[in-house]
């Protein structure tokens, strides 16, 4: 990690944006296509600033309010970095990804929208903060919460609140009952759900520590791309194509005041 002092007056290893060029409101997709997506049919004005590492980053207008759209890549360790970067260098205030999620619960539906109201982890990000001592709570910011859910009634969108597990893995066993208790009775996933864990995802434990760190606020919003109890999938196309109740509902939150 470096610790040049100039670095926020000059571009990073991983971002070529210099000062100025991103908003204060920022939206977050891992996907950098669905960041391009995103700012071509949504925004105004619209100018990239980032194409490092293929991680798009655009700046543009909705509704006349300035708002930059920065793809972070898969993973707490990508999107880390560019989070980092955006409250340390660049004096972002207000942070939401729009990101995808796998429904763990008979509750939710493909392209269902999901807003993390906290966050569990499996990931040592926490620990590695703050120590061994502190089993620190992950959660939103209450007024992006509280504003995303009244939006989504005027907009008419359904949508759920609760809890969502974010994981370093996307591949595991967890699932198999025998895989990571060894026991014969329920697997990790089943005792997620009895939790209320609603979703799986990777990236928005770094969302809430960094945010609550640099006193910023944040929130993540998902749509549901894979359900892992009925085994459904969108295409990858659909990922980057089809989230536009999502884009709509986090702008329509991040340009309030």
């Amino acid at each position: 990690m470096s610790d040049n002092n100039n670095s926020k007056f000059q571009p990073t290893p991983h971002n070529s944006a210099r000062i100025g060029d991103i908003a204060e409101r920022v939206l977050l997709p891992g996907d950098p296509l669905r960041a391009k997506f995103i700012a071509e049919n949504f925004l105004e004005d619209v100018r990239q600033y980032n194409e490092v590492r293929a991680a798009y980053g655009f700046t543009g207008k909705y509704k006349g309010v300035p708002v930059s759209i920065q793809a972070t890549g898969m993973g707490i360790p990508s999107f880390s970095v560019y989070v980092q970067e955006l409250v340390d260098f660049h004096g972002v205030k207000k942070l939401i990804r729009v990101g995808s999620c796998g429904a763990m619960h008979k509750d939710l539906k493909l392209r269902d929208v999901l807003v993390a109201q906290g966050v569990s982890t499996d990931s040592s990000i926490v620990r590695n903060t703050l120590g061994d001592a502190v089993n620190f709570s992950l959660i939103a910011d209450y007024d992006l919460l509280s504003k995303t859910v009244e939006n989504a009634k005027n907009l008419n969108l359904p949508v759920k609140v609760g809890n969502v597990f974010c994981t370093d893995r996307f591949y595991n066993d967890y699932d198999d009952v025998n895989g990571v208790f060894g026991d014969g009775k329920k697997s990790f996933n089943d005792r997620l759900r009895n939790h209320g864990i609603l979703a799986v995802e990777m990236e928005s434990a770094a969302l809430y520590l960094i945010a609550a760190a640099a006193g910023v606020r944040s929130l993540a919003v998902f749509t549901v791309s894979d359900h892992l109890l009925l085994k459904e999938y969108c295409t990858a196309e659909e990922r980057q194509n089809s989230f536009g109740d999502m884009i709509k509902l986090a702008l329509e939150t991040i340009i309030e005041d």
